[in-house]
């Protein structure tokens, strides 16, 4: 005999084919974070941006995006997540544009902050509908699972794509391939997503948006200037503002009625351990992400596309990896599977760290393993998270489990990247200044240097990089592993909760076809 309620909660064709459409501002907002590779010097020769403006051009993006959505994920739970996504897209689409044909670095500055602004409503929102379109847990394990990789890859994808664009057209393109994927879901959200928010979600705390701003901002330009520039009193003052902002933050929301972060999720078994496993994760990503860039360019001498095409490889591990750890955690211990992914993770750290000057596919099937491990952890966990959470509290669940993977991308940058400089800089002790600095102005000096003194003093710097790289990826495997355990330890008590009676949809707000 078949449950006739279990059967009713199965998505069906409709749901299926809305999750396709929702994945469609998840790969254009992921991709925004890298798609400006190649064309920043086309847009150097056309807006002759000064040095810090080049820098918010590729920042201010990110910063935007990081600093709104713990507001936007808890506003599309108080006005319906479906109108914030169609609000996300508009703005994003008009804000692409602009960008495309800016005529000022100012003015692409601006455009880069509302592509952010719209970036953060679309996240969450993709996220917290796909929590209220699947309810059962095998599909939307699946669901989440395909959603990750999906993020993940996209960021590969951007660089490029970017690059493709700009051998047939002018630089404001790498823009404009937005404006179609927008449109396309202005039109087919209202058809084929139903309207989700929480139907008694109190008063907007307008005091806490320049709160949790101002908590994110400054900690993540900190940790993205220790990575650039190590460890200066300015990035030490953005992390300590940033922190005290954080500690007032949280002291509002543990005792304002109407919080913008509601206490409830934290009630939930399993939300708190998913999105710090997760955090723990971007760390991983984005900290490996960090020298394997620089190993293709800078250590095996590759131009920024070929880099980038062979960046791709590992996506092809990341397109199984999400879908076999959800199949697997469907059959056995979900933690297991949880520190399996941690450990498999590690394992890819371990072969980055056998990695020598020339050694091209070491470093891809590294990369590989890793991501693999690290897309596995992130689609269980934030399934953990989001089917702990109440459900007509999604928006904010998503928004919370995206923030910290910001940080922890943020972070993995930060103290990897520092910990590889220090080696790096150590073996270079007595080389001038140029060299120290950066592989990058090593390489410079030993193009300037030219000849057999040239050709030695770039051999130096790259094995004293690679060195660098190999502490990182122990210090990296080495963190993975202690997540391993403490998956085994947290990941037992998240067993996602049922889905809370309060969740709804409103069917008014959904044409019929």
């Amino acid at each position: 005999m078949t449950n006739p309620a279990a059967t009713a909660r199965l998505a069906g064709r409709r749901e299926w084919t809305a999750f396709t459409v929702l994945l469609l501002p998840l790969l254009l907002v992921s991709m925004d974070t890298s798609v400006l590779y190649f064309a920043i010097p086309a847009i150097t020769r056309e807006l002759d941006p000064s040095s810090t403006q080049q820098l918010w051009i590729f920042d201010s993006y990110a910063f935007a995006l990081a600093g709104l959505l713990i507001t936007m994920g808890s506003l599309g739970d108080r006005i319906g997540r479906r109108k914030l996504l169609l609000m996300g897209a508009g703005a994003f689409g008009l804000a692409s544009v602009a960008a495309a044909y800016a005529t000022s670095a100012g003015m692409l500055i601006a455009a880069r902050v509302l592509l952010g602004v719209g970036g953060a409503t679309l996240m969450p929102s993709t996220l917290a509908l796909v929590r209220n379109l699947f309810r059962d847990d095998k599909q939307r394990g699946k669901a989440i699972a395909l959603w990750s990789g999906a993020m993940t890859g996209g960021i590969a994808l951007g660089s490029v794509l970017s690059g493709v664009m700009l051998n047939h057209f002018w630089w404001g393109s790498v823009f404009l391939i937005n404006v179609p994927a927008m449109l396309l879901l202005l039109v087919l959200v209202p058809v084929l997503v139903p309207e989700f928010k929480d139907p008694a979600p109190g008063r907007f705390d307008l005091l806490s948006i320049p709160l949790s701003t101002a908590a994110v901002l400054p900690v993540v330009y900190g940790l993205k200037e220790i990575a650039a520039e190590g460890f200066e009193p300015l990035s030490l003052g953005c992390l300590l503002v940033g922190l005290a902002f954080g500690c007032a933050f949280v002291r509002r929301q543990r005792r304002h009625e109407d919080a913008m972060v509601s206490r409830a999720l934290f009630r939930g078994r399993g939300f708190g351990a998913g999105i710090g496993l997760n955090t723990v994760a971007a760390f991983a990503m984005m900290g490996s992400a960090y020298f394997t860039t620089q190993y293709l360019q800078s250590v095996l001498g590759m131009g920024t596309l070929e880099a980038a095409l062979w960046s791709l490889a590992p996506s092809l591990f990341i397109g199984a990896a999400a879908p076999v750890g959800a199949a697997l955690a469907q059959r056995t211990d979900r933690a297991r599977v949880i520190a399996g992914g941690f450990v498999l993770a590690a394992a890819g750290f371990g072969l980055i760290s056998l990695v020598s000057t020339d050694s091209l596919w070491l470093l891809l099937a590294g990369a590989g393993v890793l991501a693999s491990g690290i897309v596995v952890v992130m689609s269980l966990v934030s399934d953990m998270a989001l089917a702990s959470a109440p459900a007509e509290k999604a928006g904010s669940a998503a928004s919370l489990l995206e923030t910290g993977q910001e940080f922890g991308g943020a972070l993995g940058m930060a103290l990897l990247g520092s910990l590889g400089t220090a080696v790096y800089r150590s073996d270079l002790s007595g080389a001038e200044p140029a060299v120290r600095e950066t592989l990058g102005g090593a390489v410079a000096t030993a193009a300037q240097t030219g000849g057999a003194a040239g050709a030695q003093l770039l051999a130096l710097a790259r094995e004293a990089f690679v060195h660098g790289m190999q502490y990182a990826a122990w210090g990296g495997a080495a963190l993975l592993l202690v997540a391993a355990a403490g998956a085994l330890a947290l990941a037992r008590s998240g067993k996602p909760a049922a889905p809370a009676a309060a969740e709804r949809a409103v069917p008014a707000a959904t044409p019929t076809a």
